[in-house]
């Protein structure tokens, strides 16, 4: 048994997490090389390593001539007399085998075959971390901050660094070296030098996943993300529906005195987060997207993927949010074209009967109290 390199083998294994497997056939390789830089081929050469043991033997296959004069080629034929050495049982014409001691190769076949099982080692550790990463594309990670590159963040993410892109962070978000911060992976690319990882503080599914985290009911599927808008820095909407009648999807992503949204808002510097229901009636949807505004009226169509509605004259300007955010990330919630006009505005328009449209305050997706401790900048 060779001990030693059994010992080196299962050390590479745990610390780098490179298959034996992989190893043993990066060394009969570098043994194969090995032999055709020292003696010119490596044709009838055969190497046998023992998975097991890790014993190995190098051996050459020889054409036994008659007498040492009739040797052409000692790399592949050797004389009677030598062959009566290895077996007695030798004859002229038989193939019989010749062992290679690996301390009769030159130094600089000894070299190369130390290159090659380096390159082997280097190539798979590579792969290992590049298949790690891999799986945790379009997943959040954490990473330490650990240098800025003009523009740009370099991060640590344990076995492998990423790169947070300007354009993939929020404006005005700055951050100081060993920082630690959630980013979500856009995807990870293989290169000569490692694994090569974007990653995205802007991405909308950033919010989505660190919800999933902090959230035990959306973990396990009780309640669902079903729309997701997002403009990084400023303000986000989600929209969850519940699987179950008996737990408040809302009031599960808010948490206990906004315990849980908290925790994610921090964590995104300061981000507003508006949750509202999701409904499978477009015209309750789109009332509830404009949340925190009241809505008193909605006519949805959904062949043109259009809403109407009509808000009170003093909640325009809130429907309609600071430079149009609140209405434009309804849109994007719901994929619908929102057209918001006050009661003044809508009684004028011909034709326009919004009392048709009217929904009950008791149906309307508004909590006071939220508003109160959550107010939307006019």
């Amino acid at each position: 048994m060779n001990t030693e390199l059994m010992e080196a083998l299962n050390l590479l294994e745990r610390e780098k997490g490179i298959s034996r497997d992989v190893l043993l056939d990066a060394i009969e390789n570098s043994l194969m090389q090995a032999c055709e830089k020292n003696f010119g081929s490596s044709e009838n050469v055969r190497v046998e390593i023992d998975r097991e043991t890790c014993d190995y033997l190098v051996y050459a296959e020889k054409e036994v001539v008659e007498n040492a004069s009739d040797v052409e080629n000692s790399a592949n034929q050797i004389c009677l007399a030598d062959a009566k050495k290895i077996s007695k049982k030798a004859s002229v014409g038989d193939i019989i085998n010749v062992e290679i001691k690996s301390k009769e190769f030159g130094r600089i076949a000894a070299q190369n075959a130390k290159q090659v099982i380096v390159q082997k080692i280097r190539e798979e550790e590579r792969n290992v971390i590049f298949n790690q990463y891999f799986e945790k594309e379009k997943n959040v990670v954490t990473g330490i901050v650990q240098r800025i590159i003009g523009k740009n963040v370099s991060l640590n993410l344990g076995k492998a660094d990423a790169i947070l892109a300007e354009g993939e962070m929020a404006e005005g978000e700055t951050f100081r070296i060993g920082q630690r911060i959630k980013v979500y992976v856009l995807d990870v690319k293989s290169s000569p030098k490692g694994p090569r990882i974007n990653v995205s503080r802007t991405h909308p599914e950033l919010v989505k996943r660190l919800f999933e985290e902090e959230v035990t009911e959306i973990a396990d599927g009780t309640v669902e993300i079903k729309s997701i808008a997002r403009e990084a820095g400023s303000r986000t909407k989600i929209a969850v529906w519940s699987n179950n009648e008996n737990v408040d999807p809302v009031g599960a992503c808010v948490g206990m005195n906004g315990a849980r949204v908290n925790a994610i808002v921090d964590e995104l510097g300061g981000e507003k987060i508006d949750i509202v229901n999701w409904d499978e009636d477009p015209g309750r949807l789109v009332q509830n997207a404009l949340s925190p505004a009241s809505v008193v009226a909605v006519f949805a169509d959904p062949d043109e993927k259009s809403a109407k509605v009509v808000v009170p004259d003093d909640q325009l300007s809130l429907a309609i949010g600071k430079e149009g955010q609140n209405a434009r990330l309804a849109a994007k919630l719901t994929n619908y074209k929102i057209d918001i006009k006050s009661e003044s505005q809508a009684q004028d328009a011909p034709g326009f009967r919004y009392e048709d449209y009217l929904y009950d305050d008791e149906d309307a997706d508004y909590d006071e109290e939220y508003v109160e401790e959550n107010p939307v900048e006019e």
